[in-house]
Protein backbone atom coordinates (compact mmCIF):
# COMPACT_ATOMS: atom_id res chain seq x y z
CA UNK A 1 0.00 0.00 0.00
CA UNK A 2 1.21 3.66 -0.58
CA UNK A 3 2.83 5.12 2.64
CA UNK A 4 0.71 8.05 3.50
CA UNK A 5 1.82 9.70 6.60
CA UNK A 6 -0.14 12.57 8.67
CA UNK A 7 1.72 15.28 8.41
CA UNK A 8 1.31 19.41 9.64
CA UNK A 9 -1.46 20.45 7.31
CA UNK A 10 -2.64 17.26 5.94
CA UNK A 11 -1.74 14.01 4.37
CA UNK A 12 2.33 13.34 3.09
CA UNK A 13 2.55 10.48 0.33
CA UNK A 14 6.35 9.25 0.43
CA UNK A 15 6.88 8.23 -3.07
CA UNK A 16 10.61 6.73 -4.18
CA UNK A 17 11.82 8.41 -7.20
CA UNK A 18 13.95 5.45 -9.21
CA UNK A 19 17.25 7.45 -9.40
CA UNK A 20 19.75 8.90 -7.38
CA UNK A 21 19.90 11.82 -9.95
CA UNK A 22 19.43 15.15 -7.80
CA UNK A 23 18.26 17.27 -10.58
CA UNK A 24 15.66 14.51 -11.61
CA UNK A 25 13.91 14.55 -7.72
CA UNK A 26 13.88 18.96 -8.09
CA UNK A 27 12.16 18.25 -11.76
CA UNK A 28 9.26 16.00 -9.96
CA UNK A 29 9.59 18.30 -6.69
CA UNK A 30 8.28 21.02 -9.20
CA UNK A 31 5.84 19.46 -11.24
CA UNK A 32 4.02 17.87 -7.87
CA UNK A 33 4.33 20.78 -5.78
CA UNK A 34 1.85 21.75 -3.15
CA UNK A 35 0.45 18.09 -3.60
CA UNK A 36 1.82 17.02 0.20
CA UNK A 37 4.40 14.50 -2.01
CA UNK A 38 7.66 13.41 -0.24
CA UNK A 39 10.35 12.12 -2.41
CA UNK A 40 12.99 9.42 -1.68
CA UNK A 41 15.58 8.31 -3.43
CA UNK A 42 17.59 4.76 -4.53
CA UNK A 43 19.90 5.91 -2.09
CA UNK A 44 17.53 6.83 0.74
CA UNK A 45 16.67 2.84 0.70
CA UNK A 46 19.83 1.59 -0.10
CA UNK A 47 18.67 -0.07 -3.46
CA UNK A 48 21.74 -0.64 -5.60
CA UNK A 49 20.18 -2.89 -7.72
CA UNK A 50 19.67 -1.65 -11.54
CA UNK A 51 17.28 -3.43 -13.97
CA UNK A 52 18.44 -4.26 -17.32
CA UNK A 53 16.76 -1.51 -19.60
CA UNK A 54 15.96 -3.10 -23.21
CA UNK A 55 13.24 -1.16 -24.09
CA UNK A 56 13.18 0.58 -27.90
CA UNK A 57 11.84 3.77 -26.53
CA UNK A 58 12.26 6.27 -23.47
CA UNK A 59 8.43 5.04 -21.82
CA UNK A 60 9.52 1.57 -22.36
CA UNK A 61 12.45 1.43 -20.39
CA UNK A 62 10.50 3.86 -17.89
CA UNK A 63 7.93 1.03 -17.64
CA UNK A 64 11.13 -1.82 -17.09
CA UNK A 65 12.55 0.55 -14.25
CA UNK A 66 9.13 1.09 -12.76
CA UNK A 67 8.01 -2.22 -12.48
CA UNK A 68 11.87 -2.94 -11.33
CA UNK A 69 11.57 -0.98 -8.28
CA UNK A 70 8.51 -1.58 -7.49
CA UNK A 71 9.57 -4.36 -5.76
CA UNK A 72 11.06 -2.54 -3.47
CA UNK A 73 8.48 0.38 -2.84
CA UNK A 74 5.13 1.61 -3.48
CA UNK A 75 4.55 3.82 -5.13
CA UNK A 76 7.74 4.49 -7.72
CA UNK A 77 8.10 7.05 -10.33
CA UNK A 78 10.84 6.43 -13.10
CA UNK A 79 11.51 8.47 -15.95
CA UNK A 80 14.47 7.56 -19.06
CA UNK A 81 15.13 10.09 -21.86
CA UNK A 82 16.61 9.95 -24.94
CA UNK A 83 18.69 12.40 -27.12
CA UNK A 84 18.47 12.91 -30.37
CA UNK A 85 20.42 14.99 -32.90
CA UNK A 86 18.93 16.38 -35.84
CA UNK A 87 20.06 16.05 -39.22
CA UNK A 88 21.66 12.43 -38.19
CA UNK A 89 19.61 9.20 -38.72
CA UNK A 90 18.74 7.14 -36.12
CA UNK A 91 20.54 4.37 -36.09
CA UNK A 92 23.74 6.46 -37.14
CA UNK A 93 26.38 5.54 -34.48
CA UNK A 94 26.75 8.98 -33.45
CA UNK A 95 23.60 8.81 -32.38
CA UNK A 96 22.95 9.33 -28.72
CA UNK A 97 19.62 7.90 -28.39
CA UNK A 98 18.69 5.88 -25.30
CA UNK A 99 22.22 6.09 -24.23
CA UNK A 100 23.06 8.93 -23.34
CA UNK A 101 25.13 8.07 -20.28
CA UNK A 102 26.34 5.35 -22.09
CA UNK A 103 27.94 6.24 -25.36
CA UNK A 104 29.81 3.61 -26.53
CA UNK A 105 29.17 0.84 -23.78
CA UNK A 106 31.28 2.79 -21.29
CA UNK A 107 29.29 5.02 -18.69
CA UNK A 108 30.51 8.34 -17.82
CA UNK A 109 30.32 10.36 -15.00
CA UNK A 110 29.35 14.27 -15.41
CA UNK A 111 32.71 15.59 -16.60
CA UNK A 112 33.14 12.84 -18.79
CA UNK A 113 29.61 13.58 -20.27
CA UNK A 114 30.80 17.16 -21.35
CA UNK A 115 34.43 16.04 -22.67
CA UNK A 116 32.84 13.23 -24.85
CA UNK A 117 29.85 15.17 -26.20
CA UNK A 118 31.68 18.51 -26.62
CA UNK A 119 34.33 16.27 -28.81
CA UNK A 120 31.32 15.00 -30.95
CA UNK A 121 29.82 18.14 -31.45
CA UNK A 122 32.62 19.88 -32.34
CA UNK A 123 33.05 16.86 -34.76
CA UNK A 124 29.99 18.09 -36.40
CA UNK A 125 30.66 21.32 -36.71
CA UNK A 126 30.75 22.78 -33.59
CA UNK A 127 26.79 23.49 -32.91
CA UNK A 128 23.56 20.86 -33.71
CA UNK A 129 19.76 21.15 -33.20
CA UNK A 130 19.30 18.71 -30.37
CA UNK A 131 15.48 17.42 -28.74
CA UNK A 132 14.89 14.93 -25.72
CA UNK A 133 12.70 12.79 -25.73
CA UNK A 134 11.44 11.58 -22.05
CA UNK A 135 9.17 8.66 -20.62
CA UNK A 136 7.83 8.55 -17.59
CA UNK A 137 6.11 5.92 -15.80
CA UNK A 138 4.19 5.16 -12.26
CA UNK A 139 4.12 1.64 -9.86
CA UNK A 140 1.09 1.92 -7.83
CA UNK A 141 0.12 -1.24 -6.46
CA UNK A 142 2.05 -3.45 -8.86
CA UNK A 143 0.23 -1.61 -12.01
CA UNK A 144 2.45 0.06 -14.12
CA UNK A 145 1.27 3.52 -16.47
CA UNK A 146 3.09 5.36 -18.30
CA UNK A 147 3.26 8.29 -20.51
CA UNK A 148 5.82 10.28 -23.26
CA UNK A 149 6.33 13.86 -22.21
CA UNK A 150 6.61 14.89 -25.49
CA UNK A 151 5.89 13.84 -29.86
CA UNK A 152 8.63 12.86 -31.54
CA UNK A 153 7.33 14.78 -34.14
CA UNK A 154 7.14 17.97 -31.91
CA UNK A 155 10.60 19.83 -32.45
CA UNK A 156 9.23 22.97 -30.26
CA UNK A 157 11.28 22.07 -27.04
CA UNK A 158 14.66 21.69 -29.68
CA UNK A 159 17.70 23.62 -28.64
CA UNK A 160 21.52 23.77 -29.85
CA UNK A 161 24.09 21.90 -28.05
CA UNK A 162 28.22 23.68 -28.79
CA UNK A 163 31.25 22.67 -28.06
CA UNK A 164 32.16 24.94 -25.83
CA UNK A 165 30.55 24.35 -22.12
CA UNK A 166 29.33 26.44 -19.67
CA UNK A 167 31.48 27.09 -16.63
CA UNK A 168 27.94 26.27 -14.39
CA UNK A 169 26.80 22.70 -13.67
CA UNK A 170 23.54 20.94 -12.71
CA UNK A 171 24.71 18.10 -11.08
CA UNK A 172 23.02 15.19 -12.31
CA UNK A 173 22.26 17.00 -15.95
CA UNK A 174 25.03 17.80 -17.17
CA UNK A 175 24.53 18.29 -20.92
CA UNK A 176 22.55 21.33 -19.29
CA UNK A 177 26.67 22.98 -19.98
CA UNK A 178 26.81 22.68 -23.29
CA UNK A 179 22.46 23.37 -24.21
CA UNK A 180 21.67 26.73 -25.37
CA UNK A 181 18.26 28.38 -25.21
CA UNK A 182 17.45 29.27 -28.95
CA UNK A 183 15.60 31.98 -27.17
CA UNK A 184 17.37 33.87 -25.33
CA UNK A 185 21.02 32.23 -26.28
CA UNK A 186 21.51 31.52 -22.65
CA UNK A 187 22.84 28.03 -21.68
CA UNK A 188 20.37 25.83 -19.79
CA UNK A 189 23.04 25.30 -16.69
CA UNK A 190 22.49 29.74 -16.22
CA UNK A 191 20.67 30.79 -13.68
CA UNK A 192 17.12 32.16 -15.40
CA UNK A 193 16.07 35.67 -15.96
CA UNK A 194 13.41 35.91 -13.01
CA UNK A 195 11.39 37.90 -15.02
CA UNK A 196 11.19 35.65 -18.03
CA UNK A 197 7.98 34.59 -19.01
CA UNK A 198 7.48 30.57 -19.29
CA UNK A 199 7.13 29.49 -23.17
CA UNK A 200 3.53 27.92 -24.35
CA UNK A 201 5.03 24.75 -24.78
CA UNK A 202 6.37 23.96 -21.61
CA UNK A 203 3.94 25.03 -19.74
CA UNK A 204 1.25 22.68 -21.58
CA UNK A 205 3.63 20.10 -21.31
CA UNK A 206 4.29 20.45 -17.40
CA UNK A 207 0.46 20.53 -16.65
CA UNK A 208 -0.01 17.41 -18.48
CA UNK A 209 2.75 15.40 -17.09
CA UNK A 210 1.93 17.04 -13.25
CA UNK A 211 -1.85 15.56 -14.61
CA UNK A 212 -0.86 12.44 -15.52
CA UNK A 213 1.72 12.12 -12.26
CA UNK A 214 -1.68 13.46 -9.95
CA UNK A 215 -3.92 10.65 -11.18
CA UNK A 216 -0.91 7.74 -11.30
CA UNK A 217 -0.40 8.61 -7.84
CA UNK A 218 -3.77 8.65 -6.93
CA UNK A 219 -3.49 12.42 -5.43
Amino acid sequence: MPDFIRAEGGIRLDVLIGTTNPSKVDRLERLLEGRGVHFLTLRDLHVVEEPAETGRSPEENARIKAAFYGRFFDPVICNDSGLYFDGLPIDDPRQPGLHVRSPEGKRLDDDEMIEYYAALIRGLGGKVLAYYLDGLAVCKGGRVESCVENDPEDRSGAFYMVDHASPLRHAGWPLDSLSIDPHTNAYFADPAPPQEPQRLHVTARHRRVSAFLARALGL
